[in-house]
């Protein structure tokens, strides 16, 4: 059986400007890695609605857990709720939950309860909500895709529920690392070693990092399945030697 992998979709054109910087994927990188997960893939989008319809028609066909952020407003810049649905092929619908908890949350305010903060509650048909503590207006859930506001300070707790409330069953898969720091040498002359690597160990991936300030220096490693990680270093090490190169063991952090 696959062990599950998480994606993460951060939409906004303020985020493509670079008028906001993107918090959203450290936050989620390190709230699943509280729980021994990790993100497989991440994607950043503008405010594109036939981008957004199209991604999301991808990633509803596939397997993936996805958070998305970004975009479930009523005002026109924001596109998600409505592309969600076109990418799943339903329709919007007030959902009858997120309508009590905005009629809730606007039942003392003296506008009332608006059509365009109804308008927030419209969501795919089938999808169930995501509460959202900060001041009730929810995010939804369609399938295994999970839709958060913008703002991190509702984003992050709703992100945590979902974990929480839907993948508590979830086990940690994430991946064993180990590196060497190799001295004297260029990436090329590393090449086949590293692809005889991948051929003795097909399920690991096998990387190279160069440096070049404040010293020159690879680190070159494996990352995978646990078992499989301590033959492979160790491989790295003696082919390593074997070039004639210095290598020492990198510090994992």
């Amino acid at each position: 059986m696959n062990p599950i992998k998480f994606g993460a979709i951060i939409i906004g054109d303020e985020i493509l400007s670079g008028k906001r910087q993107d918090k959203h994927l450290s936050k989620a990188i390190t709230l699943l890695g509280a729980r021994g997960l990790e993100i497989s893939w991440a994607q950043y989008l503008g405010d594109d609605p036939e981008l957004i319809a199209a991604t999301l028609r991808r990633t509803l066909a596939g397997s993936d857990v996805v958070f998305s952020f970004g975009g479930i407003g009523a005002t026109p810049d924001d596109h998600t709720r409505q592309c969600a649905a076109q990418a799943a092929g339903v329709s919007l619908q007030l959902h009858p939950d997120a309508e009590a908890e905005i009629r809730g949350r606007f039942k003392d305010d003296p506008k009332g309860v608006t059509p365009q903060r109804l308008a927030m509650g419209e969501f795919p048909q089938g999808a169930v909500i995501i509460p959202n503590p900060y001041n009730r207006i929810p995010g939804f859930s369609l399938r295994d895709h999970h839709f958060l506001p913008g703002f991190p300070e509702m984003a992050w707790p709703m992100l945590e529920w979902v974990l929480v409330n839907r993948y508590a069953h979830v086990s940690a898969v994430r991946a064993t690392e180990a590196a060497i720091i190799v001295r004297e040498a260029g990436e090329s002359q590393l090449i086949e070693l590293m692809n005889e690597c991948l051929r003795a160990f097909p399920g690991l991936k096998v990387f190279s990092l160069p440096r070049v300030t404040p010293e020159r220096y690879i680190e070159l490693g494996v990352r995978g399945n646990t078992a499989q990680v301590s033959a492979a270093i160790s491989m790295l090490q003696a082919g390593v030697s074997g070039l004639g190169f210095p290598w020492t063991e990198a510090v994992q952090n």
